[in-house]
């Protein structure tokens, strides 16, 4: 309390110290700043300001800015409940949740009042038939209703099964015999029909060849038409000697066959229409003479033709033939277009 009053009469004759400086500054005409005076001896170390008396609480400062967020403290004790609020509004009702299992079976309660009567449901879908259960004992004979209404025709059902054959009926009686009718006249025979006109004649198609090779004309060249010489069957000059080719004249099927006398070399030949391969016959010569066959059946138009011809080289040229031994081409036609 001292203290304060102390600082206060320093500041009162600060005070009037600064008024006689400013007066004089008024009436006084400035001069040049004096020497600075030598500084005065440290005073007396004043007393500790901790046990003065607590002053006025100060204004309140301004707010300063926001700091960091400081970290998180540790978790307090849990705290004594309140008191209870006032109730708040009725909140809306939420979405239904997932329907839980089954909990057990509780003890049976109290039977409650009778309800009032429910309104009257739908009419529900039919259930499952059930078992038959067994036949009851016959009631009562009821009296007779009276007769109701004719109702509407139903729908025709299903065909029953066959019911069992009936029992034989009796023979019925014999019917009387007619009476035998006359027998008619003979007639007189007829006079004889002139005699018609002959007939026309079919038109049979002919064409026909079976020709063979002889010690000339024996290992044929490869890849040319082989030539029999050798004539069998040549009326209609289908077959041409010189060619070794047969040529169509008559449209129509035609089969054709050759056999073979295999010596000293293989063979491989095929059955040709117009440069055309149609069949293949290969054997391989084992030793002494080996046969080998083939045959076809074609369609040929007028104008083609049909030959053999080796094919594969000179070790498969081996047609042979002898007085002994044949090798032959024939040919015919079965029926024509």
């Amino acid at each position: 309390m001292l203290l304060h009053r102390g600082l206060l009469l320093l500041l009162l004759l600060a005070a009037g110290n600064t008024e006689q400086d400013g007066r004089q500054r008024d009436s006084c005409v400035c001069g040049h700043p004096g020497i600075p005076g030598d500084p005065g001896h440290n005073g007396m170390p004043g007393r500790d300001g901790r046990d003065g008396a607590k002053g006025d609480k100060g204004d309140q400062g301004e707010v300063g800015t926001c700091g960091e967020a400081g970290k998180d403290g540790p978790k307090g004790d849990k705290g004594e409940p309140g008191a209870a609020g006032m109730a708040g509004i009725k909140g809306r009702r939420g979405e239904n949740g997932e329907r839980g299992s089954p909990g057990k079976m509780g003890p049976q309660g109290v039977p409650g009042l009778m309800g009032p009567k429910g309104q009257k449901g739908e009419l529900g879908l039919p259930g499952p038939q059930g078992i038959k259960g067994d036949v009851g004992p016959q009631g009562p004979e009821g009296k007779q209703g009276e007769t109701g209404l004719q109702g509407e025709k139903g729908f025709a059902g299903p065909v029953g099964p066959t019911g069992r054959q009936g029992p034989k009926g009796e023979v019925g009686l014999q019917g009387q015999k007619g009476s035998v009718g006359y027998r008619g006249e003979k007639g007189s025979k007829g006079e004889l029909g002139d005699k018609g006109s002959p007939g026309d004649m079919p038109n049979t198609p002919k064409s026909a060849f079976s020709v063979g090779l002889t010690e000339h004309s024996k290992l044929p060249p490869v890849n040319t038409p082989i030539r029999f010489d050798k004539i069998i069957y040549n009326k209609q000059n289908h077959y041409d000697p010189h060619t070794g080719r047969f040529r169509c004249a008559i449209k129509g099927a035609y089969y054709f066959t050759y056999h073979i006398t295999v010596y000293s070399r293989n063979v491989k030949v095929a059955l040709i229409r117009n440069g055309e391969r149609i069949i293949h016959t290969m054997d391989n010569y084992q030793s002494s003479e080996d046969q080998a066959a083939g045959g076809a059946v074609l369609h040929l138009e007028p104008g083609d033709k049909v030959w053999l011809q080796v094919t594969g080289g000179e070790l498969f040229n081996g047609l042979f033939a002898d007085e002994d031994d044949d090798t032959t081409f024939s040919g015919f036609i079965l029926f024509s277009d």
